[in-house]
């Protein structure tokens, strides 16, 4: 191939797998800033898992799917990854979350919010903002993405978690909101949050009132960090409150599992498919899967295993529900 056509068709791949960012401060992010400098960066752990640091421009990444249907409206999910407030664990809390609802018809995007925000007096102010201007960005641009913006999720884990939590449960709390805009989710999905209640209260900052979201919650008893009591409260509060909820506990998982492969027996590990019946119970199913050129389940079946259920697995099985060891 001539170098001129070489270098035409790399660049097509190039536009092709790169992913479309959408600014959410494009004027000026509002206080509490971060300084540009360190710069980001990705690092990948020594258990194989890329987190980012230092993130001082807060953005989306866009996960779009190909339309079946040019007058159909997809569901969205936004993905708003766990770290403590100091980095962000947006590979198994985020990029994979995003790819696997892309293959059940969600658009999806991948919130990087800012931080280390951890030290500040309210760790949670910037992120909450960023969540809450996600939402509303989304749905002012539902018809480019083909979104419907009734169907919006907002899904935290652990420290994102909370930040869904508050985002969701407060009204506009960025400078700059125009008079009407809705930075509220449809639903909002919380994976083991962090510190969303202390002793018999939730935190101060969440304001369950009539126009709390329907609420899924799902973490595990061993969870040391986001302990089980704490969910149970909140789900205590928004009973209270009158507002649609669902708790998942699972006996084991711990934190931070996210979408990591689980051993033999954990079946934590399913708890996307637990997020999806949820939701599709709430009128968010989408009708039609389109083909995105991959396919993976989260704990796929073994076809050399006899299936606990006492039918064979294996890849035209039905059955999807056992974890691979």
């Amino acid at each position: 191939m001539p170098l001129p056509l070489l270098l035409l068709a790399f660049c097509l791949i190039a536009v092709q797998v790169s992913a479309e960012e959408i600014l959410l401060w494009p004027e000026g992010v509002p206080e509490p800033r971060l300084p540009a400098d360190p710069a980001e960066k990705v690092e990948k752990g020594k258990d194989g898992i890329s987190r980012r640091s230092n993130v001082s421009n807060p953005r989306l990444v866009v996960y779009d799917i190909p339309r079946t249907d040019p007058e159909k409206q997809r569901p969205a999910v936004i993905v708003v990854p766990g770290g403590g407030f100091n980095i962000l664990a947006d590979e198994h809390e985020g990029t994979e979350v995003c790819r696997w609802f892309n293959e059940r018809g969600y658009v999806a995007f991948l919130l990087l919010y800012r931080v280390p925000t951890g030290k500040l007096e309210i760790p949670n102010a910037g992120p909450m903002m960023d969540a809450q201007k996600a939402v509303a960005e989304v749905r002012r641009r539902a018809a480019s993405f083909a979104v419907d913006p009734a169907k919006i999720v907002l899904l935290g884990f652990s420290a994102g978690g909370q930040t869904a939590l508050v985002a969701a449960a407060n009204p506009p709390r960025f400078p700059g909101a125009a008079a009407g805009v809705v930075c509220r989710p449809d639903a909002v999905v919380l994976i083991y949050p962090w510190k969303v209640a202390a002793g018999d209260k939730v935190r101060d900052d969440i304001l369950l009132d009539g126009q709390m979201p329907p609420t899924f919650i799902l973490q595990s008893v061993d969870d040391k960090t986001s302990p089980p009591q704490a969910a149970a409260r909140l789900f205590e509060a928004l009973l209270a409150a009158n507002r649609p909820a669902e708790l998942h506990i699972f006996e084991a998982g711990g934190h931070g599992f996210g979408m990591k492969q689980r051993p033999a027996g954990g079946l934590v590990g399913d708890w996307p498919n637990r997020v999806l019946e949820w939701l599709r119970g709430r009128g968010f199913g989408s009708a039609t899967v389109p083909d995105t050129g991959r396919s993976r389940e989260l704990n796929p079946p073994r076809a050399d295993r006899a299936c606990r259920r006492g039918s064979p697995c294996g890849p035209s099985s039905a059955c999807r529900r056992c974890p691979a060891p």
